[in-house]
């Protein structure tokens, strides 16, 4: 019994030294792998999927804006240049963003397609005579106007109709003369019948009028005016009792068998409406009735206030139901167009110097393009030059997109304005350090980490504000100091004071959280001092 109590005893001993053994052999694989050489080169591998990177450019990362083809020194501050790959984000004018928050953002896109364009386009205007349909009614002896049968304008008349009737005394004498030269008997009596004849027709007979003399027998000094041609009286010269010379306009009638419709092109698309064109007019008075005629003329002449085009388009008109002045919707007939690329509408960003699209790429990211655009139409934009058929564009959300990529430092704005210099300059940066050197146009100072521009500890030279440094500032001093980024990407202190009584460690000065490391516990109740 007490052989195996002992026994049992030397295998617990063995089994705990084997584990402590393995643990330490764990932690000894754990330290060697976080090593600072086998991180850089796992970060390394991770980064470039097994392969070496090459670098697009160096820069400061201090100074942004500036690119070096090669690395070395940085001439700005006491620090190497930094490289920038292919890859990084906001360095090729690309952003990345998860389906999650493409979902969020309400982010849809479309494919860049190749079509024909639709030049249809659709426009207004109003309805007006035919000034070609027009018929002039005049007094062709002087008279009396006796009898009025149409009173007032705009009343309709057909063709034919009685007008007006009128008194002439001019025609008296010549048709007594014509009667008279017919009872004469004689040989020469043909010769004096076709004077007189031919005298009625001077006094403005007409031929109709006198065959009725002839057959009459008998004197007809009235004449009634029929008129010409069917449509409306647009103007009114006569009235009963007045008297007329002539030659004076008695009624202007307008025919309504067709009509005008002077329809507004807007400047953009005037181009694609030429005479002879089809169009289809629709009013609200008539819905459901189409009319269709052709482009009769394109008037040169551009409306100031509305800048638009007059076109005037002749429609059949049977049964007179367009009147002047009413309200017509115009549709021109599309003509068939080459095959060009195709977007839509909403897809096209523009910034008033260029148009922009956001083109979506695989995994998740997204480039501005700048285009070149073309005719519209039927929601659609041609797009002449700058994507690629099968491509995909973002058409809805694409401006929090522009956002995100704005907020990750997207290299290619696609609005092409900077934050104004002066808002960078009213930033002011806190930090502290030591005086290194002094000069004359600047102050080389050893300091610590400065948050707000996520700089590490370094030594580089700040220009010297322009009231010059305080008396009590000198080489050596720990200080305390405020910056500012001036308009040339330069750094200027704004404020600088000694902190002389504040404990350092090596060339930093010690901060408040360091200050509360090194503070002594206090004694315990008890314990004597």
């Amino acid at each position: 019994m007490k052989n195996k109590k002992i026994f049992a005893l030397i295998v617990a001993v063995a089994v705990a030294a084997g584990g402590y053994a393995a643990y330490r052999f764990g932690v000894r694989q754990g330290m060697k792998d976080m090593s600072p050489a086998n991180a850089t080169a796992a970060g390394g591998a991770a980064a470039g999927g097994g392969a070496a990177k090459k670098p697009l450019y160096w820069h400061d990362p201090m100074v942004p804006g500036q690119k070096f083809d090669k690395p070395g020194k940085s001439p700005f501050m006491d620090m190497q240049l930094v490289p920038v790959y292919g890859g990084d984000d906001g360095d090729d004018g690309k952003v990345t963003i998860s389906p999650r928050v493409q979902q969020n953002l309400g982010v849809r896109t479309a494919a860049v397609t190749s079509g024909k364009l639709s030049t249809r386009v659709v426009t207004v205007g109003s309805v007006a005579y035919n000034e070609r349909d027009v018929a002039l009614v005049q007094a062709r002896s002087n008279g009396f106007v006796e009898r009025l049968y149409v009173r007032a304008p705009l009343d309709p008349v057909k063709k034919g109709q009685a007008l007006a009737e009128l008194y002439v005394p001019d025609w008296v004498a010549a048709q007594e003369e014509y009667l008279a030269a017919r009872r004469m008997q004689g040989a020469d009596t043909a010769s004096l019948v076709d004077g007189a004849r031919q005298r009625m027709r001077l006094v403005g007979m007409t031929d109709g009028q006198i065959r009725l003399v002839e057959a009459s027998g008998k004197v007809n000094p009235r004449i009634t005016i029929s008129s010409p041609v069917s449509g409306v009286v647009a103007e009114l010269g006569a009235r009963e009792g007045m008297t007329v010379m002539a030659g004076a306009t008695l009624f202007r009638i307008n025919g309504l068998g067709t009509v005008w419709v002077n329809a507004e092109v807007p400047e953009n698309v005037a181009a694609r409406v030429r005479p002879g064109d089809v169009v289809e007019a629709r009013t609200q008075a008539l819905p459901g009735t189409v009319y269709k005629g052709k482009v009769g003329a394109i008037l040169p002449e551009v409306n100031a206030a509305t800048r638009t085009l007059k076109a005037r388009i002749e429609l059949a008109n049977p049964n007179g139901q367009l009147v002047p002045g009413m309200f017509a919707a115009l549709t021109f007939a599309p003509s068939a167009g080459a095959e060009v690329l195709l977007v839509p509408s909403e897809a096209v960003i523009q910034t008033g110097t260029r148009s922009v699209v956001m083109l979506a790429q695989d995994g998740g990211k997204f480039m501005p393009v700048d285009v070149e655009l073309g005719g519209e139409g039927d929601g659609l934009t041609e797009i002449r030059k700058g994507l690629a058929a099968g491509q995909k564009v973002v058409v809805s959300g694409q401006f929090l997109v522009d956002s995100e990529a704005s907020l990750r430092g997207t290299a290619t704005r696609m609005t092409d304005v900077q934050a104004p210099e002066q808002d960078k300059a009213a930033a002011l940066h806190h930090g502290q350090g030591k005086v290194e050197q002094i000069g004359k146009d600047d102050i080389t100072i050893s300091h610590g980490p400065i948050a707000s521009l996520q700089w590490g500890p370094m030594t580089m030279p700040f220009k010297l504000p322009p009231a010059g440094l305080p008396r009590n500032v000198s080489t050596g001093d720990q200080v305390a100091f405020d910056i500012k980024q001036r308009k040339d990407g330069s750094f200027e202190i704004a404020a600088i004071s000694p902190t002389a009584d504040a404990p350092s460690v090596g060339n930093k000065p010690m901060t408040d959280s360091m200050k509360g490391d090194m503070k002594m516990p206090k004694p315990a109740a008890g314990d004597k001092k």
